[in-house]
């Protein structure tokens, strides 16, 4: 049975950091592994990438802040968030494009964390 894994979402102060997760289970193999984020009122945006082939990439809205990593199981994802701003605040989703058996190439959506950044 698939399923994502998230944590690491709360409450921080402007200039604050968190760290967030997000472990893929139940796949043959994941690919693509990244974070997407909604603010209230707003569509859900790209945030960050670890693609299958090694690449990282951001959104500007986060580059030089966010730093993504991807442990070398390659199943699990952190999102490393430094200088936080009340724009981050959001729901963040993990989203993993894999292959599970039986089903074969798919992408998921983990259930959201909330992120939010107020003094």
């Amino acid at each position: 049975q698939v399923e994502l894994v998230e944590s690491g979402g709360g409450l921080v102060q402007p200039g604050g950091s968190l760290r967030l997760s997000c472990e893929a289970r139940g796949f043959f193999n994941a690919y693509d592994m990244a974070w997407y984020r909604q603010a209230p009122g707003k569509q859900r945006e790209f945030v960050a990438i670890s693609s299958r082939d090694g690449k990282i990439k951001y959104s500007d809205s986060v580059k030089g802040r966010f730093t993504l990593s991807r442990d070398s199981a390659k199943v699990t994802i952190y999102l490393t968030m430094n200088n936080l701003k009340p724009e981050d605040t959001a729901v963040y989703y993990c989203n993993v494009e894999g292959t599970v058996v039986s089903v074969g190439l798919r992408a998921y959506w983990g259930q959201g964390t909330q992120v939010t950044v107020s003094s």
